[in-house]
């Protein structure tokens, strides 16, 4: 598949944000037209408009009707070691605050959980999934009785890392994939891998305010002191990232429920910058992105900083079947080996025949051809809109 090439819009996109994260296009400059970029780049008008509006769902623009498309993208580098609140500002903030009325940054977000899931329970190719069970009882045969290694089999890892490598320009080991039967097993896995200091002392997580009540839920009776930080338009304000004292912050950037809020381009960078400079790590909870009715996906924080500040979490239950009960983490090369030390003896709580199942359907090509399916399927209906 190495031969494939790259659309042109997506060049054009990638061109454009590497222009405007390096400072050539600065916050609040104006972008050349549609049809300049288009002329520039010897491509249609209708190819430059697809970039734009992508740039602009991502919250790097915005387009301005008879004045152009302006940088909306801002670097925040306001986290110093002595955080103070007092002197922090966002736009966000700059207005007069209306903390019960938040509204969705993203022009395609609505308080679904998820967005799309059920158009992609509707849409499902059963009959393709049940050959895929039909083939792993044929050819694994009595393999599926046996355990599963404590993280995973190496075939669902595999197979998830090279997913994450197509869709989500994600490049990990497929040792630092760990699976486990559901988010909320994964959240206690992490307690007992982060939540805790050398003394057995509760570390504070930060976490969206409004955000899922399970995760709240399952913090709190972990015995996990957890900050609310109030959400703005584009994600959680950065006067909230300052006051808190917590070093863990858990944040679903894509479409968090119940607010519907995707985490801007800006905003997302803002959070790596918080935990950088307070020597903290971030839970990216990832459950919904898949679903973006985008051409390309949303990008990643784990994308953003791979080595040591994000750990990222995601599941099938939602994109496959409520019933499979599976879902992954990816950690930061920094914690593998002490995910091993202090965890390795668990054993994996996904039965050995729905890893196979899970793996299988993946390396098909069968469950992206899905999601595709289902993305294709929000654009037209936004589209008739």
């Amino acid at each position: 598949m190495s031969g494939k090439k790259t659309p042109a819009y997506l060049v054009l996109y990638q061109q454009l944000r590497a222009d405007i994260m390096s400072g050539r296009y600065p916050f609040g400059s104006r972008l050349p037209s549609r049809r300049t970029l288009a002329s520039d780049m010897g491509v249609s008008v209708i190819t430059a408009e697809h970039a734009v509006a992508m740039l602009e769902s991502e919250g790097y623009v915005e387009s301005r009707e008879r004045s152009g498309i302006y940088v909306t993208f801002e670097e925040q580098n306001v986290f110093t070691p002595l955080l103070e609140a007092q002197k922090i500002t966002d736009r966000s903030d700059a207005e007069p605050p209306e903390p019960e009325v938040i509204q969705p940054h993203h022009p395609d977000s609505h308080a679904s959980y998820p967005p799309g899931s059920d158009i992609a329970e509707q849409i499902f190719p059963f009959s393709g999934f049940a050959r895929t069970m039909r083939h792993v009882l044929s050819e694994r045969g009595e393999d599926i009785l046996k355990r599963s290694p404590g993280s995973g089999t190496p075939e669902l890892r595999n197979a998830i890392a090279g997913y994450l490598l197509r869709s989500r320009g994600i490049r990990v080991e497929p040792a630092q994939i760990i699976i486990g039967s559901g988010s909320e097993y994964l959240y206690m896995l992490l307690v007992q891998l982060i939540g805790r200091d050398s003394r057995g002392r509760a570390k504070r997580i930060a976490l969206e305010d409004p955000c899922y009540e399970k995760i709240k839920k399952i913090y709190t009776a972990a015995g996990i002191p957890c900050d609310s930080l109030k959400m703005g338009p584009d994600g959680i304000r950065s006067r909230e990232l300052a006051r808190t004292t917590a070093k863990i912050l858990h944040v679903t950037p894509f479409n968090s429920y119940p607010s519907g809020i995707t985490a801007s381009a800006s905003k997302r960078h803002e959070y790596i910058n918080w935990a950088q400079a307070c020597g903290g790590l971030i839970i990216e909870d990832d459950f919904a992105s898949e679903f973006s009715p985008l051409a390309k996906a949303e990008d990643t924080l784990f994308s953003l900083e791979p080595s040591h500040t994000v750990i990222y979490m995601n599941t099938f239950t939602r994109t496959i079947a409520p019933s499979m009960r599976t879902g992954y983490m990816v950690l930061p090369p920094s914690l593998t080996d002490a995910f091993e030390k202090r965890l390795g003896f668990y054993s994996c709580t996904v039965p050995v025949f729905d890893q196979y199942v899970i793996a299988e359907f993946i390396d098909s090509g069968e469950f992206e051809r899905h999601l595709n399916r289902v993305r294709r399927h929000l654009r037209s209906t936004r589209g008739s809109h």
